[in-house]
């Protein structure tokens, strides 16, 4: 059971808490920051794609993985799965409101990383060489 406080007059849901363990927000923050939902909705942000252009474009990603994480993420509300009935069947994937919402942080989140990585790589070498010593 969730341990949430109670909502207040202006708000008829519950507040939710990330760090209590029975939050059902807790997993919706796995999904989208684990490797493949964060990577998933990073690419969606780019624009609407089909499976496989998602899979080219989320290098390393299984077939498996990537269709277990767009469920995922499509049960919470964060991805859009439009299947077209043509021959052969069309399925794309874009991302939901909030779903562009939490997709516009990761990729700030991306971006800051990619541009630190210089001194990334400078504390890795200097923590690799403390620890050899």
């Amino acid at each position: 059971m969730a341990t949430l406080s109670a909502g207040t007059a202006s708000s008829p849901h519950p507040a939710f808490d990330v760090f209590a363990r029975g939050c059902p927000s807790r997993s919706t923050l796995e999904h989208v920051t684990g490797r493949w939902g964060a990577l998933t909705l990073g690419a969606l942000y780019e624009g609407t794609l089909r499976f496989n252009e998602l899979r080219r474009r989320v290098d390393g990603v299984s077939e498996k993985m990537l269709s277990q994480t767009l469920h995922a993420l499509e049960r919470d509300g964060l991805v859009l799965r439009d299947a077209r009935p043509t021959n052969p069947p069309r399925v794309d994937y874009s991302l939901t409101p909030l779903g562009r919402k939490v997709a516009e942080r990761l990729r700030a989140l991306i971006s800051c990383l990619e541009s630190g990585m210089d001194e990334v790589m400078a504390a890795r070498e200097r923590y690799d060489a403390r620890e050899s010593a």
